[in-house]
């Protein structure tokens, strides 16, 4: 469980250190010289290696099913992942989708941005689905940047102004990500421990930027008093839930063998430094948001998992080198059922890309990856995969930061022929027809990366397990 009550946020005394000091002169004993060995319990951590929706959630809910901790480190609920037990579809933002499992802590990090409405709707919605206890297996850092609703209003304004400046936006989800990260770093932002303390003093502080931002956007109305009336009543709903983040990932990775898992939203192509610049999300979503979002060190990370599809989608706009517009195209939209779990929007399909993937791998060094939806492919008569990018005819051996430069490289592809076959029903290696097998080798050994799972459908048992 999570330990809540005695140390829990709105009865958290200081540690007595005074004991220690008299130790200082005293050489080093066996258990000094062993806990300098030891750095504490490994991390597992699943991310996304294209432009997100690969199926994550569907991997943290298999790894969940044994971990003791399950951590959200970035983003805030622009993320949907959706998860399927029992035949009970669950659609998780906020919540780390951890949550199902009744033996697991879940903990939302410090470098999760955090709406407090939208994470109580989430709450009521799947609590109405079967989710239960959530509250005693629930732990908030007060590190933690709040959302406002007027940040979210500011989200819809600043897409409509960059339609009208430049005749094209982003595609944010509106849900207030980018103008809160955008606060943070310029320190006007407002955290969970802010809404711990003093009320009023927080008031004060969430009416200053209000103003500010009214000077900026002269046609944002706030409600100020309702919006603070509503947060009053939260702080209250929260407060049990809220520790000392770095305290608890400390305990946790240093006290008994325990098994944690980190959920990462988005994806590798959408990461704040080395997405597809500006159409990303606000966050690091590689491997060193981990450490940022949680305040752990490198060193405590362990395995470090990818999710990519068997193929290649994106939401909103922004180059896609392997978008097909063409009938392929539409066959995997319908076929993969590619709708925005967050927005709604139809998703951009396109062949499997190994440049992006392995540009995946050279920022985030995964340990494995799980290939998910393979059966949208099985009635294929033919499959395509990106190899390569050509600038001026030449190959390059990198992933283009400018997207101007990414809108025209020419791609590579290998072709494969399809295995028409329906592999919906295979639940081991040897149940996948061979040129399905040849084609998950192929991806694996351009990668250099191992395969650890191929996914074949929408539950758990879906996901075959090869090693």
């Amino acid at each position: 469980g999570s330990q809540k009550g005695a140390d829990s946020y709105s009865s958290l005394k200081g540690t007595d250190s005074s004991a220690s000091d008299t130790s200082l002169s005293v050489p080093p004993s066996a258990a000094v010289k062993r806990a300098r060995n030891d750095s504490g319990n490994k991390v597992s951590v699943v991310l996304g290696a294209q432009w997100g929706d690969e199926g994550k959630g569907k991997v943290v809910d298999l790894l969940a099913t044994e971990s003791d901790v399950v951590c959200r480190c970035q983003g805030g609920n622009n993320a949907g992942h959706t998860v399927v037990v029992d035949e009970e579809e669950y659609d998780f933002h906020l919540l780390p989708s951890g949550i199902i499992n009744t033996k697991c802590t879940s903990f939302i990090g410090n470098g999760v941005v955090i709406h407090l409405p939208g994470l109580f709707e989430e709450i009521d919605k799947n609590e109405k689905k079967g989710l239960k206890g959530w509250d005693k297996r629930l732990v908030i850092s007060d590190r933690a940047h709040i959302v406002f609703d007027f940040h979210q209003a500011v989200d819809g304004l600043q897409e409509v102004q960059r339609q009208a400046q430049e005749g094209q936006n982003i595609g944010t989800t509106k849900k207030g990500i980018g103008p809160t990260y955008a606060c943070k770093a310029s320190r006007t932002g407002l955290r969970i421990c802010d809404l711990m303390a003093d009320f009023s003093e927080f008031s004060t502080r969430v009416k200053n930027l209000v103003l500010q931002y009214q000077s900026m956007y002269p046609a944002l109305k706030v409600d100020v008093e309702s919006e603070l009336k509503k947060l009053k009543d939260y702080a209250e709903r929260i407060r049990p839930l809220v520790r000392d983040g770095v305290y608890f990932m400390y305990d946790a990775i240093h006290g008994p063998l325990k098994k944690i898992l980190v959920e990462g939203a988005n994806a590798a192509l959408l990461d704040i430094d080395f997405g597809t610049y500006p159409f990303v999300t606000s966050s690091n979503c590689t491997v060193g948001g981990v450490c940022t979002g949680l305040g752990i060190p490198p060193a405590n990370i362990g395995e470090v998992y990818g999710v990519s599809k068997a193929y290649t989608t994106r939401v909103g706009i922004g180059a896609f080198p392997t978008e097909q517009l063409n009938a392929v195209g539409e066959l995997l939209q319908t076929r993969g059922h590619e709708v925005g779990v967050t927005t709604g929007r139809k998703r951009r399909c396109g062949w499997l890309d190994l440049v992006i993937l392995k540009y995946a791998h050279m920022i985030n060094g995964f340990t494995a990856i799980a290939l998910t939806k393979l059966d949208i492919l099985d009635v294929l008569d033919e499959i395509k995969v990106g190899v390569a990018y050509k600038i001026n005819g030449k190959r390059v051996p990198y992933f283009p930061a400018n997207m101007e430069v990414l809108q025209k490289v020419e791609v590579e592809y290998e072709t494969f022929p399809g295995w028409k076959t329906d592999t919906s029903a295979a639940r081991k290696w040897s149940d996948l027809p061979p040129k399905a097998q040849n084609y998950i080798r192929f991806v694996e050994n351009r990668i250099g990366v191992p395969i650890k799972w191929v996914g074949v459908g929408k539950s758990r048992e879906c996901m075959i397990q090869m090693f």
